[in-house]
């Protein structure tokens, strides 16, 4: 059973840090896992459920809440997978059978696909690039969740997140937009650790 850490009530007092080895070693170990390496079983509705809730936590000035989620699963990912070779055949007339047929079956590499939608109020005294940056945190923090409940997980933009297209038909308002797209799943194969920066050539002390 999945076990659901309630949040607590507005106003209530928090403790301002959780000691925890298993959380350092999750942000210190954590690693993408390509899609194409994905497998069932995906979590399960309360599973997800939590995963989102945590991803929903992330800093937020003013608390605006410029995101919201877009989950595909089931026989969701082929209705909006449906859209992508739709969209594709229409912008590569020359595009072969398995070329739209893989834009067909893109959503499928996943059990769970979960669209990050920006929406930036660029009017707003918050300025447009916190609330990108936000955006950035509750992908980021998709992927934690999920490694949490031990599925691997990929933050992607693809073509298809800069397709208007694709954006009015899975529903997105006027000036939304994708920040990307998270597929959960479970490893088929581990994968291997990738280059990281040299932290002496990004880190100075002023």
């Amino acid at each position: 059973m999945t076990e659901k850490i309630s949040p607590p009530e507005f106003g209530a007092a928090m403790a301002p840090a959780h000691p925890s080895g298993e959380a350092r070693r999750l942000l210190a170990l954590r690693r993408s896992l390509s899609p194409e390496l994905m497998q069932a079983p995906g979590p399960d509705a309360a599973t997800l459920d939590a995963i989102l809730e945590i991803a929903a936590r992330v800093p937020d000035h003013r608390k605006m809440v410029p995101f919201r989620f877009l989950v595909l699963e089931g026989d969701a990912r082929l209705r909006a997978g449906e859209i992508l070779a739709k969209r594709f055949s229409a912008d590569n007339p020359s595009a072969t059978d398995a070329q739209v047929d893989f834009e067909r079956r893109r959503f499928l590499r996943a059990p769970v696909v979960i669209a990050v939608i920006a929406r930036i109020d660029p009017s707003h005294k918050t300025p447009a690039w916190e609330q990108q940056l936000t955006n950035g945190a509750a992908c980021f923090s998709l992927l934690c969740a999920a490694s949490a409940y031990g599925f691997a997980g990929c933050w992607l933009t693809e073509w298809y997140s800069y397709d208007s297209g694709v954006a009015d038909a899975l529903g997105l308002a006027p000036g939304e937009r994708f920040a990307g797209f998270v597929y959960v799943g479970s490893a088929r194969e581990n994968p291997r650790e990738r280059q990281r920066p040299v932290m002496t050539e990004i880190v100075r002390r002023f």
